[in-house]
C-alpha cells in the first residue's frame, strides 16, 4: 500500500501533540519579569520537548520519503512510536510541574527510551519490507546515532537517581545530537 495516508496521519498526530504541549502552559501572573521565572520549569521541559517532538516528525519525514510503500507491520510500528510519542505532553508536564525532582525526570526519561526503542522498531519494520540495497537502508546504515541516543537515554534514567540534573543534561545531549540535521536520508534523498 502506498505512504502517503501513514504520512498524513503522522503529521496530523504530531501536531496535535505539540497543540497539547503548549495548552499546558500557563499564562504568568503578573506584567514584570519576575512573573516569568516561577514558570521557567514549565517552560524549559515544553522546549526540550518540542525540540524532541521537532526531532521525531523530522526523522520520520525523512525516512518516508525514501520509500515507496508500507505494510501492517509499519502501520502499527509507526502507531506504537506515536503512542510514546502522545504521551509526551503528560511527562513533560509532570517533569516541568515538579521542578525537575527525580522521580518526573526519570519518568520522562522512559518516555524518551520508549520513543527510541519505537523509532528502532519502525526502522525494522521499513528495512524488512524494503530490504538492503533500497536508498532506505542505505540511508539508515547501522543508525550509530540512534544507537548512541538510546544508550544515553537510558544512562539519563538511571543517573537520574544520582542526580536529576545529569539526567535532564543526558536528554538534552541527546536533542543536541539530533538537532544537528541527520544527513544520512538528504544525501540519498538528493541523489
Amino acid at each position: 500500500m502506498g505512504k502517503g495516508r501513514v504520512e498524513a496521519f503522522t503529521d496530523g498526530v504530531v501536531a496535535i501533540i505539540i497543540t497539547i504541549m503548549v495548552l499546558e502552559l500557563k499564562v504568568p501572573h503578573g506584567e514584570d519579569v519576575s512573573a516569568l521565572l516561577p514558570l521557567w520549569p514549565i517552560f524549559f521541559s515544553y522546549v526540550l520537548s518540542f525540540i524532541n517532538v521537532g526531532i521525531y516528525w523530522n526523522n520520520l519525514h525523512n525516512m518516508f520519503h525514501t520509500v515507496q510503500r508500507v505494510d501492517g507491520r509499519v502501520l502499527w510500528a509507526n502507531l506504537n512510536l506515536l503512542f510514546w510519542l502522545s504521551l509526551m505532553p503528560v511527562t513533560t508536564a509532570f517533569m516541568g510541574e515538579n521542578h525537575f525532582a527525580p522521580v518526573p525526570v526519570a519518568v520522562y526519561g522512559i518516555d524518551l527510551v520508549l520513543c527510541a526503542v519505537a523509532y528502532t522498531i519502525l526502522a525494522a519494520a521499513l528495512h524488512r519490507l524494503h530490504g538492503n540495497e533500497t536508498a532506505f537502508a542505505k540511508a539508515l546504515g547501522n543508525d550509530r546515532k540512534g544507537k548512541i541516543s538510546l544508550s544515553l537515554y537510558i544512562a539519563g534514567v538511571l543517573l537520574t537517581f544520582v542526580s536529576q540534573w545529569i539526567g535532564v543534561a543526558l536528554y538534552v545531549l541527546v536533542a543536541m545530537i539530533w538537532f544537528v540535521p541527520d544527513r544520512r536520508f538528504a544525501r540519498v534523498i538528493e541523489k
